[in-house]
């Protein structure tokens, strides 16, 4: 794989400047194009329009985030996700509200990330991201499940060969990228020696023909409005996640960093750009991504741009050649993804031994419900939710209050750890009322407020005393603590 070691390596200029360099973003430009044929048709079919709008929306949205986007390397195209949240409109209101629902989606992106949307990846925990990747791999290689079912058997062998060679060529050279050689020989064979298997022309009609301006016929009113901004909130968002999950995970690989805000609103701008064309949309893909970042080893933007141009010249100006790909290679291509895709390491007996059960958890209820919906938005929601569950109980058991009596008669209860909603739920369980004498301080010195819960749970405290006449004082809280209770003490009600 090439080396990223040098600014100007990973650069536009520096890659236009280096043969080396600029032959390996050529290359892993095809590559990825290749791979998105099948995949853009078998995404119109899920949102039920015609394959020439997933194929159009890949052109636009490859070649619009290559300029706008923040993530170098990144492919974005039409993706199963979307294709899931507009299939409903398109099923019951035509293309023209699914291609609005695209263009107000973009919009609500860009407004979502000038108002710091990617910031909030910062709360994604690690143990979700390794969810997530585990999950991507699981749904790449059962996306490949179809095409090996029902399929006259040398479909197998010619599937093994391609693994051989995306396996075995990087040992003797790595001038072309295996997937690419896999590709070619396999297609060759197949037109040769007249060999009978499904190959792309099967999947769908190409185009024949350029995308088009189009300006979606809907009527202005508040009715069309009602419905399409569900559609469009849940593409903006889904779009979102799939997207900055990407990008993160991209960094990761690369050792680089992107800038997530402007990776929002370019995959904003790429939606609506989209729209206009008539494309059903999409954002950012994981396996795609993988292929042109870990399998080629592309760096640039160059790479990004060239797969969407490649694409539409294969299948406008070469859509015969491109028709007699056998799937068998595409699979070979899409399983060795996977295959590199997951985390293996995140599920030795080592690593499961050492990582606690919590952090385990996280993953595994990332990875099934990913599988389970095909929504990598599902997953990422729920993995983050029972992160944050977990997390709180963690934290609330930490929290401890111990008394200790002065010599001038008064108590002190010494509270420690963080108190929110979760720790402070049984704080005023932790008093001694009865028994205490006039006088008790409790002492916050090494403890920390966090929400109005735990002012309404010393407020309680404090009104449980004073019905017994005894006279309570709060000290040692730290400034932000001190502020919040005493901007919300007293105004709690009950």
């Amino acid at each position: 794989m090439p080396s990223t070691s040098s600014t100007t390596d990973v650069s536009v200029l520096g890659a236009l400047r280096s043969p080396r360099r600029l032959k390996t973003e050529v290359l892993g430009g095809l590559v990825v194009a290749l791979a998105l044929i099948p995949e853009a048709i078998s995404f119109s079919i899920i949102a039920g329009v015609d394959p020439r709008v997933g194929l159009f929306a890949s052109f636009t949205m490859a070649v619009t985030i290559a300029v706008v986007g923040g993530r170098p390397a990144m492919i974005s195209a039409a993706t199963g996700a979307i294709a899931l949240v507009v299939a409903p409109l398109s099923r019951e209101y035509g293309l023209d509200y699914l291609v609005a629902a695209v263009i107000l989606g973009g919009v609500l992106q860009i407004v979502l990330s000038l108002l710091g949307v990617a910031k909030l990846m910062r709360f994604v925990p690690r143990s979700v991201m390794v969810g997530f990747v585990n999950a991507l791999a699981i749904l790449i290689f059962s996306a490949q499940v179809p095409y090996l079912l029902g399929v006259p058997a040398l479909v197998y062998p010619m599937v093994a060969a391609g693994i051989a060679v995306i396996v075995l060529l990087p040992r003797l050279t790595t001038a072309v990228p295996g997937p690419l050689v896999a590709i070619v020989l396999l297609t060759v064979a197949t037109v040769v020696f007249a060999w009978q298997v499904p190959d792309v022309g099967d999947q769908g009609e190409l185009p024949t023909s350029l995308p088009a301006f189009l300006i979606p016929d809907v009527p202005f009113t508040t009715g069309t409005l009602t419905i399409l901004a569900p559609y469009a909130v849940a593409i903006a968002l889904v779009g979102l996640l799939e997207s900055l999950m990407t990008a993160t995970l991209v960094d990761d690989i690369t050792d680089t960093r992107s800038d997530k805000t402007r990776e929002g609103w370019g995959q904003g701008v790429a939606n609506v750009v989209t729209g206009f064309t008539g494309g059903m949309g999409g954002c950012a893909m994981i396996g795609q991504t993988m292929i042109n970042v870990k399998v080629s080893g592309a760096r640039t933007r160059i790479s990004t741009f060239l797969a969407g141009t490649f694409l539409l010249i294969l299948v406008v100006g070469l859509g015969d050649v491109v028709a007699v790909i056998p799937m068998a290679a595409l699979v070979a291509v899409m399983v060795m993804v996977s295959v590199a895709t997951f985390d293996w390491h995140s599920i030795r007996p080592s690593t499961l031994r050492r990582m606690p059960r919590s952090e385990t958890a996280v993953m595994l209820v990332t990875v099934a419900v990913t599988v389970a919906t095909h929504n990598l938005a599902y997953g990422v929601f729920a993995g983050v939710l029972t992160a944050t569950v977990l997390f709180a109980r963690r934290v609330a058991h930490l929290t401890e209050v111990t008394a200790q009596d002065t010599t001038d008669g008064t108590r002190v209860y010494s509270v420690t750890g963080n108190l929110f909603f979760a720790s402070s739920n049984d704080l005023v369980h932790r008093f001694d009322y009865a028994n205490d004498p006039a006088e008790v301080v409790i002492d916050l010195s090494a403890s920390h407020i966090w929400d109005a819960s735990t002012v309404a749970a010393l407020d309680a405290v404090e009104a449980k005393y004073a019905r017994r006449g005894t006279t309570v004082r709060i000290v040692g809280a730290n400034a932000a603590s001190a502020h919040r209770h005493a901007r919300l003490t007293g105004t709690m009600g009950g």
